[in-house]
């Protein structure tokens, strides 16, 4: 019931939570970075984890001496990789159970749909480019070890989206946490994070039900 309560709090206030970590010592502080990084891209459960704003909230940390920002990149990047890469194992491996199984309420046709679209259109760079969009980041590694797409070309366009990524979330904390709008707005601004990150999945969801009412 911990672990539930501490996601929750997570999702709801990862200011907070970030706070409470470093409170706790340097340690708890970095753990908590790369297992939420890690979980959100390397296991298909967890595909509503607020990477981008716990990345950005890091950063901002890090401008006031809460995290080293040097160590907090190399955790960051260190997460991001090896997480994708997990998925992909997973998906390579045991995808095509899992989702015959159905016992993955998060992997819903749609979301599958969404991924296997995205990686249709853009071939390897969808690995790169999935990374900036919450739930495709989950999913499309996963179906690209389901589709089978060979390892060299996953690791290249892995480990390239996972430092750019990670590295852009975390320096536009870190050089606007010194803003006193961003200071004084901060909250509003992590909300906006979240809503610009999500918006495309919603645009694309919305697209996808008019074209269906069409047909």
């Amino acid at each position: 019931m911990n672990i539930i309560s501490a996601l929750i709090e997570l999702i709801k206030n990862p200011r907070h939570a970030i706070a409470a970590a470093l409170a706790a010592g340097p340690i708890a502080a970095y753990g908590l970075v790369f297992v939420i990084i890690f979980v959100e891209t390397g296991v298909v459960f967890f595909p509503f984890l607020p990477g981008d704003s716990l990345l950005f909230i890091s950063g901002y940390f890090a401008h006031n001496g809460g995290f080293d920002l040097m160590s907090l990149l190399a955790v960051a990047w260190a997460a991001a990789i090896l997480g994708d890469q997990l998925n992909f194992v997973i998906g390579h491996y045991f995808g095509s159970a899992i989702i015959a199984s159905g016992k993955v309420k998060a992997m819903s046709p749609e979301h599958i749909a969404h991924a296997e679209a995205f990686l249709a259109k853009w071939g390897k760079l969808a690995i790169f480019l999935g990374r900036f969009f919450p739930f495709i980041r989950t999913f499309v590694p996963f179906i690209a070890g389901v589709g089978k797409m060979h390892w060299h070309n996953f690791v290249v366009f892995n480990v390239l989206g996972g430092v750019v990524w990670s590295s852009v979330f975390i320096l536009l904390g870190y050089f606007f946490g010194g803003v006193p709008y961003v200071q004084n707005h901060f909250e509003l601004l992590v909300v906006g994070i979240i809503g610009i990150s999500v918006l495309p999945m919603i645009v694309g969801f919305i697209r996808t039900q008019l074209l269906a009412r069409k047909k």
